[in-house]
């Protein structure tokens, strides 16, 4: 497939009963932005994806249908499922999705922390949407999950298959170590890798307490004092480069 087509993120259930060569109906948003943003006209072509894996290639019939052409890619999930627990902070936390997705994550839920200070409410349809056009933008084949808001508890309470988690962290009633270093340590075939970051004003030492009893591992992310957002970027930089380095992923 040319690398030039532009690609539409179209939910799964939609295309799962389709075969090749059949029309579908496209949403009031998928019209306007074939028709007024790339300004498609009948008989030009796009890229759809599911956000499960799949590619195909497409055809604009009229302003309100699309035909499937052919099934051009067929990917599996990556593995390990990377996943950014992010503290919802006042200002920055669409950046952090936009960037979150652009960089890999597979799973990202807001965090509600005791320190949490949110400005309005949470707009968990907005942010889907947001992690949508991301997906697209970045041409990622999987749409991340993103999760509602979790309190911290939740989140810290281990599943049956979960992998290695790490808090960021500027202190610690433990020892910090690196956040290299600790994925360096990260068994060769794990199904999940997980990474906390807090709110603006940190971790409280409640938090604290509970993330080292649920025995997630506390780490550094350098010498610097980073704001909230920039953490979470920051520690989702070092989990795809170590995924890339690693699994080529």
């Amino acid at each position: 497939m040319a690398r030039e087509l532009r690609r539409v993120l179209i939910a799964p259930e939609r295309l799962q009963a389709l075969g090749p060569e059949q029309c579908f109906p496209l949403l009031l948003e998928e019209q306007r932005y074939l028709a007024k943003v790339l300004r498609f006209g009948p008989g030009d072509r796009f890229a759809v994806i599911n956000g499960c894996g799949a590619l195909w290639t497409a055809e604009l019939v009229t302003a309100e249908q699309a035909r499937l052409l052919a099934l051009e890619q067929q990917l599996e999930p990556p593995r390990p499922s990377l996943v950014l627990a992010a503290a919802v902070v006042k200002r920055d936390f669409e950046v952090v999705i936009r960037m979150a997705v652009e960089l890999g994550v597979d799973r990202l839920i807001p965090l509600l922390c005791e320190r949490t200070a949110v400005q309005g409410q949470v707009r968990l349809e907005r942010w889907r949407s947001i992690a949508a056009e991301a997906a697209e933008q970045c041409e990622r084949l999987w749409l991340p999950q993103l999760e509602a808001p979790m309190a911290l508890p939740d989140v810290l309470t281990p599943s049956r298959d979960a992998g290695p988690a790490f808090w960021a962290t500027t202190r610690s009633p433990v020892p910090l170590i690196a956040l290299g270093e600790a994925l360096a340590a990260v068994p060769d075939d794990p199904s999940t890798v997980t990474v906390a970051c807090g709110p603006e004003g940190g971790w409280s030492p409640q938090e604290e307490a509970m993330a080292q009893a649920a025995g997630w591992i506390p780490v550094d992310l350098g010498p610097r004092i980073l704001r909230s957002s920039t953490a979470s970027v920051a520690a989702l930089v070092g989990l795809s480069g170590w995924r890339g380095s690693r699994f080529g992923l």
